[in-house]
């Protein structure tokens, strides 16, 4: 089980709306990563690759900015069992062009926005990651 930690929560989802809501504000767009990060990928669409390379910097570098801030590594859980993460990334790629984003596109920028299609994709990305957890804890054992 993992610490509560209330103040980083706090700040932590205060960076996560105000980076949705500049980047709305600046690019009009929304802050899905799956989109941001795919269009990383040629062939290049419009103009905006430096925003977009900058925006998954980011995500990329502030953990380890934290790590030298608290001069101690972030600790991480990540699965042994490479078939099965393999097999995972797979699901969710697919689960994100298929239901037309991703996780912070949907849950964090659709449902503030109030949409229909975020609510129902975030409740299904919610269920679905209730059943999976279960299955791999209680079922699989993983």
């Amino acid at each position: 089980m993992t610490e509560f930690t209330p103040l980083a929560s706090l700040v932590g989802g205060a960076m996560i709306g105000l980076s949705a809501v500049l980047l709305m504000m600046w690019e009009g767009r929304i802050a899905g990563i799956s989109g941001i990060a795919g269009r990383l990928l040629p062939p290049y669409r419009d103009g905006a690759f430096l925003s977009r390379l900058g925006f998954v910097a980011g995500i990329v570098a502030a953990p380890l900015l934290i790590a030298v801030m608290n001069g101690a590594p972030v600790a991480q859980t990540v699965s042994a069992n490479v078939p099965l993460m393999i097999v995972a990334g797979l699901l969710v790629g697919f689960g994100s062009v298929w239901g037309n984003g991703c996780t912070s596109g949907h849950g964090v920028c659709g449902l503030s926005r109030l949409s229909t299609r975020s609510m129902v994709a975030t409740a299904t990305f919610m269920a679905t990651a209730f059943i999976t957890v279960f299955v791999v804890r209680h079922v699989i054992g993983g």
